[in-house]
């Protein structure tokens, strides 16, 4: 392989893994090179990607290049995007998306501390679905992002406000078993009492499975 066309393979996978348009600077960068041979390169690629008359072109966007998918595909592309985000979530979508409503804002580690598994696959098919969104950084060292929901989740909820999301103390009295009263009244102010709460010792810390989904883990 010559060297042009390793560098125009080497443009090329570096556009593809961009979600916004590289300037010319940024890809000399990455493909040690200067900017008129980026510019050069960008040019023979876009001009290639139009002859094959393929589902992907590369555009001059805002100062920058990006890969993009053909207009003609358009009504196909918007379809399936609109079906996937409105395709039916997995338990662990639901369970995710649950933690961050009641406790946003909310970071990646705490998500996955009360699920027990790692959440990061699942919040970001929820920032995908368009149901969450960074909402900022913690205030701690690594300044972790924090997490929230969206109007869309409103919408989709059919919730006026994040108030009217349903209380969780029902559902928790619904979680004990018969005659869990007396043991949560005999333990009440029981300092160190794992069972003070009375709430069982399984039920105070839950752990979820991944499944297989297309959310991953």
């Amino acid at each position: 392989m010559s060297d042009e066309r390793a560098m125009l393979q080497a443009l090329e996978a570096v556009l593809f893994v961009s979600d916004e348009p590289l300037n010319p600077v940024v890809l000399a960068q990455a493909l040690g090179t200067d900017r008129r041979t980026v510019e050069r390169l960008c040019e023979e690629l876009a001009s290639t990607l139009d002859q094959r008359d393929g589902g992907v072109v590369l555009r001059n966007i805002a100062g920058g290049w990006q890969l993009a998918t053909h207009p003609d595909a358009a009504p196909v592309v918007e379809q399936f995007v609109l079906s996937s985000r409105h395709a039916r979530m997995t338990k662990a979508s639901l369970e995710t998306l649950a933690i961050v409503a009641y406790k946003q804002p909310v970071t990646r580690h705490q998500v996955s501390a009360i699920r027990g598994v790692n959440s990061d696959g699942v919040l970001g098919s929820l920032v995908d679905r368009g149901l969450i969104q960074e909402v900022g950084r913690e205030d701690v060292p690594g300044r972790p992002l924090l997490y929230g929901t969206t109007p869309e989740f409103l919408e989709r909820m059919g919730l006026p406000s994040l108030s009217a999301l349903p209380s969780l103390a029902p559902l928790l009295d619904e979680a004990l078993e018969p005659g869990e009263g007396e043991g949560r009244e005999a333990s009440s102010g029981q300092p160190g009492d794992e069972t003070s709460a009375g709430i069982p010792e399984e039920a105070q810390a839950p752990t979820a499975e991944p499944e297989p989904s297309e959310d991953g883990p």
